[in-house]
């Protein structure tokens, strides 16, 4: 079986099932992203959750603003799925980050944390500290825990220095606006200075990218992670069961035998 953590509260297998495939950000190339939003119709996302459950995983990640992966998480949770459902916020199309933040916990998240852009962007403008801590604050005043996410370190040992997030979702590429050069860049070099960082927050973490977007090999990936990242942190993957059916499935085998030891 997945162990489970503690995570701000509530229990959270080490293994989260993402949701870039399903809304077709694969970090890769428009065509990819093209096969990814055909692929993964409601109700072939949907499916998906349910076999995550099967396989043994408690807790899914998915943006709060794609039409489509929107509707599958309000039939989804309307119907009882068991998933607990952690919000990525980024408030880009909402009036407000406010609008943002109320709409998912209107539609039944336990959690969420802010865009890895939307942080990044503080960061770079003169470390806007009162407007993170207002979206957090208003998010922590209804109830959720809520994080940061960041492609870059620097930004969650900025984050972490002002002790107002509950947890922090370390990017193991910082292939964000912030990297040198900017734009979808994925360098190798990355991966163990966010794992270090990661390890480094006495915060929980949640690492994510941590297949370069399909770049690494899955095993490989795994291993690194978890044995650079803390014993209480968990790994966010998007799995696009277009390339493997089985996907799911053989995600969550390899996670078991490598935290069996």
């Amino acid at each position: 079986m997945l162990p489970t953590v503690d995570f701000c509260g509530i229990d959270v297998t080490r293994l989260i099932i993402g949701a870039n495939p399903f809304g077709g950000y694969s970090h890769q190339n428009p065509e990819r992203d093209a096969e990814m939003v055909s692929y993964y119709t409601v109700e072939r996302i949907i499916e998906t959750w349910g076999r995550a459950e099967a396989a043994g995983i408690n807790t899914m990640i998915t943006n709060n603003e794609t039409p489509h992966v929107l509707e599958a998480v309000d039939q989804y949770l309307s119907n009882g799925g068991v998933l607990q459902w952690i919000a990525q916020v980024s408030g880009s199309k909402s009036p407000t980050m406010f609008h943002a933040i109320d709409a998912a916990v209107e539609s039944g998240c336990k959690g969420m944390y802010f865009h890895g852009g939307a942080v990044d962007k503080l960061f770079d403008e003169g470390k806007d500290v009162e407007t993170l801590t207002s979206w957090l604050e208003h998010a922590q005043s209804q109830g959720v825990f809520a994080g940061v996410a960041g492609h870059d370190p620097r930004v969650h040992r900025w984050v972490d220095s002002l002790d107002v997030a509950d947890f922090h979702a370390v990017c193991f590429f910082n292939c964000g606006s912030l990297h040198s050069g900017k734009g979808e860049k994925f360098y190798l070099g990355d991966a163990p200075e966010a794992a270090r960082c990661a390890a480094e927050i006495q915060k929980p973490c949640i690492g994510y990218k941590i297949l370069g977007a399909g770049r690494i090999e899955p095993r490989m990936a795994f291993e690194f992670a978890f044995e650079n990242i803390k014993t209480t942190d968990v790994v966010n993957v998007g799995m696009h069961r277009g390339d493997n059916d089985n996907m799911v499935e053989e995600n969550v085998a390899i996670v078991e035998g490598i935290l069996a030891g």
